[in-house]
């Protein structure tokens, strides 16, 4: 009897060894799918991470520009990119900075709640008006969760034409920004390339209708087209 006895769990750990076989089997093939996936993003994003860091003198010259009523503004050290940053476009579809390729883009975030952002609200409108084209862009993200209740009344309210509605209701796009300490309240203000590479920032609000932003915006190099486009 005692072999027997034997046996029987000996055949039960068989049958487990092999069943934990076809689990690791699998789980292997799932890991191995999963990082191919992932490696041509990854490259990719390094590759623009590469292209922006690259670019640090430009950035100090952008810095160096930023004078006057737009002082605060600093230069990106090291310039990282951008590209990634997510948020709605103004007819409510979800997009990435990288949709905007090609344009300077002065990205605001702002909230109703927020008094200062409030306040330059009017001048971004105005820069958007004077400066805004194909190749320059105001996008003011409004980051006040819930509905578009508050924040389509007060640009109502306060006679908003130029700008474009973006929005992040999650607060997905400031955590981002704080992740890479570039927002330590609002406003938050970002001064990107046509690359999506970060050349200044800053965080508190300032006067963009001025000669001086003007000049500051103007610092920044257009960007060229790819070969053959």
């Amino acid at each position: 009897m005692a072999p027997k006895n034997m046996h029987l769990p000996a055949s039960r750990l068989i049958l487990l060894a092999a069943a934990a076989g076809i689990l690791v089997g699998a789980f292997a093939v799932y890991v191995t799918n999963r990082s191919d996936g992932n490696n041509g993003g990854s490259q990719a994003a390094s590759a623009e991470a590469a292209m922006c860091e690259a670019r640090q003198e430009t950035a100090n010259a952008v810095g160096a520009a930023a004078g006057g009523e737009v002082a605060a503004m600093l230069a990106a050290s090291p310039p990282q990119s951008l590209s990634d940053l997510a948020f709605n476009s103004p007819d409510g579809q979800p997009m990435t900075l990288r949709d905007l390729s090609g344009k300077t883009v002065l990205m605001n975030l702002w909230a109703t709640w927020c008094a200062p952002c409030r306040a330059e609200m009017p001048a971004l409108d105005a820069l958007q008006k004077d400066m805004g084209d194909e190749g320059f862009e105001v996008v003011a993200v409004n980051v006040d969760t819930g509905d578009d209740t508050k924040p389509t009344a007060f640009l109502a309210e306060t006679g908003i034409e130029a700008l474009g509605y973006y929005r992040d209701n999650t607060l997905g796009l400031f955590n981002d920004l704080k992740r890479r300490s570039l927002a330590l309240g609002l406003p938050v203000t970002l001064l990107i390339d046509g690359d999506g590479c970060l050349l200044a920032h800053m965080n508190g609000p300032a006067e963009w209708h001025s000669e001086d932003a003007r000049r500051l915006i103007e610092a920044v190099p257009a960007t060229r087209p790819a070969q053959g486009a």
